[in-house]
């Protein structure tokens, strides 16, 4: 072997352990570090979004069956059974909002806001029906958010044990974690109720019921008006929405007149199928509009 090539392999060998001193510096390099500490928190951030939609899925599942439950109303006698039960729903629907309530402890609401939003509209769409229901009135935002306050009971020692005293009695306190709906939520929740009161109205005169129509019907203008306050300065999915609110309160109106001018020719059996192609037709004009 040549002095030539002993010398370059000296040189390759010396390189490769210039390489591996490099790789181990930027292993253990600031910025290397820092990455890694911003890709954990990307990743807690990413895996806390994906569970908040699948709580949101459920909510929205849940809030709908409760719906097509109040929607018995109409038809059933014991109309208090019915508000019973949903009462049951609802709370089963309100420990997973508790869920999402643990999961934005100490978290931003905005940033998350996306992943269960539509399950919260849902919520307020389901809740206020059966507020109207048994009351006959729109629920607030303030006695939305007043049964969204959940406790948490902790259990703490009173005081340190010692080899003389008795062990120490548990002291169990109450840790709040409160859910807030957001003003937008609960505009968004509202405009989709409308759409569940024509479905009332409908159902109602099918079954005879000819005054419910005349409530709803004042009642959706109420909502409408105050809607139309907000206008274009509201957020633009309610801009979108009112859109639907005033389709259905024409349905309503419409079923109103026909009742009133129309009612005493028109047998009660035949109503709900007579109201059903009057809403099939309207529907046909404004696609062609």
């Amino acid at each position: 072997m040549s002095k030539g090539d002993v010398a370059q392999g000296c040189l390759k060998k010396s390189g490769g352990l210039q390489d591996r001193d490099a790789s181990a510096n930027a292993s253990s390099s600031p910025v290397i570090a820092a990455f890694k500490v911003f890709q954990q928190e990307l990743d807690t951030k990413h895996d806390k979004h994906e569970r908040l939609v699948k709580i949101s899925r459920d909510i929205t599942i849940e809030s709908k069956r409760t719906i097509f439950l109040l929607h018995r109303v109409t038809s059933v006698t014991d109309v208090e059974s019915i508000l019973k039960e949903s009462d049951v729903k609802l709370d089963l629907v309100r420990r997973k909002i508790a869920q999402i309530a643990e999961e934005l402890r100490g978290e931003d609401i905005y940033q998350f806001h996306r992943a269960f939003t539509a399950g919260i509209q849902e919520y307020v769409e389901a809740v206020s029906f059966q507020h109207y229901i048994r009351h006959r009135t729109l629920i607030s935002l303030e006695e939305i958010n007043v049964m969204l306050v959940f406790t948490k009971a902790q259990s703490t020692d009173s005081k340190e044990p010692t080899e003389e005293d008795a062990p120490p009695t548990p002291v169990t306190t109450l840790s709040a974690a409160p859910f807030q709906v957001i003003p937008s939520d609960y505009l968004l929740g509202v405009a989709d109720l409308t759409g569940e009161l024509m479905r009332m109205c409908i159902g109602s005169v099918g079954n005879g019921d000819i005054d419910t129509p005349f409530q709803l019907s004042q009642f959706l203008r109420q909502v409408h008006d105050g809607f139309s306050y907000i206008g274009n300065s509201g957020p633009y999915e309610v801009s979108k929405k009112l859109h639907t609110l005033r389709q259905s309160l024409a349905k309503v109106e419409d079923a109103c007149y026909a009742l009133r001018v129309r009612g005493s020719e028109i047998p009660k059996h035949m109503l709900a199928d007579v109201f059903a192609s009057r809403d099939a037709m309207m529907d046909a004009d404004e696609g062609v509009a």
